[in-house]
């Protein structure tokens, strides 16, 4: 026979993941027109505590108290706007802003290097190298 505090810890647990999924963590997409995308992204914690005990007594009926709780926080942090295939993160808060914002310039510095290398990488191209520009010259010695 299952112990009741089992069952007052399974009913806590599924009204938790009732209220707590990916999708509200990454929000459902909200398409405020045919060319733009918007993405809310949260901060979801949550903590969950349960106890009970048997209670002594001098008749042989089960006797059983406990309680159970649970706490959740929710923080609205960004928002992911897609428009024309560009994302852009829109933060709603300074919190950790400086790492933030260096996660958030990372796409447009890898467009930037690809750029850059594909220029080296043609101006290598139209340069001569030393090996294939070597013409030999007679001396006049």
């Amino acid at each position: 026979m299952a112990h009741p505090i089992e069952g007052m810890m399974n009913v806590s647990m599924e009204k938790i993941r009732q209220m707590v999924d990916t999708n509200t963590i990454i929000g459902q997409p909200i398409h405020p027109d045919e060319h733009t995308t918007i993405i809310p992204v949260s901060k979801v914690s949550f903590g969950f505590a349960s106890g009970g005990s048997d209670l002594p007594t001098k008749f042989q009926k089960e006797t059983f108290g406990g309680a159970g709780g649970a706490g959740i926080s929710m923080e609205p942090l960004a928002f992911l706007v897609i428009h024309d295939g560009d994302v852009r993160v829109i933060q709603l808060t300074n919190a950790d802003a400086s790492l933030n914002n260096l996660l958030g310039m990372v796409p447009s510095a890898i467009d930037h290097l690809g750029a850059l290398f594909k220029k080296k990488g043609a101006k290598e191209e139209e340069e001569p190298t030393p090996e294939t520009d070597a013409t030999p010259t007679a001396s006049k010695e």
